[in-house]
């Protein structure tokens, strides 16, 4: 469980780092580690047979890039926020729309976890269905953590 533990703080130290100081190609190597990173806490916390593994990992890679879709919903809302938030008061029709999208990001989330449920229960065990479900919720409890710590309140 340590390694665990050094690996999300390593995860939400890169995701804290100042974007605007990083170029596009900064960005993409950033993400492709972040994206091994967590590859490897999963492999490490899941303790998977070989005929497990063999299963398990193409079901995997078909959820990361479905969950890529909602991050980019994610950091479009985030954008729109700090667009509407540099400019002075958040208004309340744009309040409103913001708290709109927010909540179809969080929809989005759950239904992609909904779905990828049954398709995780035909290749492993449950328990292990578990265990890969609290994992990635605990990568992306740290993610949401540190986005909360770095966006300001609206005024």
């Amino acid at each position: 469980m340590k390694v665990v533990q050094i690996v999300l703080v390593a995860l939400a130290a890169s995701l804290a780092l100042p974007s605007a100081a990083q170029t596009a190609s900064d960005m993409q190597i950033l993400a492709d580690k972040v994206r091994a990173d967590k590859k490897l806490v999963v492999a490490a916390n899941m303790q998977l047979t070989d005929a497990e593994a063999k299963n398990f990992w193409p079901v995997y890679d078909a959820y990361q890039a479905d969950l890529q879709k909602v991050n980019q919903q994610l950091g479009a809302l985030i954008k729109n926020y700090a667009n509407e938030y540099n400019k002075g008061a958040v208004s309340d029709e744009t309040a409103k729309k913001l708290i709109g999208e927010m909540l179809a990001v969080e929809d989005a989330e759950l239904k992609l976890k909904r779905s990828y449920v049954p398709r995780l229960q035909k290749v492993i065990p449950g328990v292990k269905v578990a265990r890969y479900m609290q994992v990635e919720n605990k990568i992306r409890a740290v993610i949401r953590y540190e986005l909360a710590a770095n966006i300001p309140l609206a005024q």
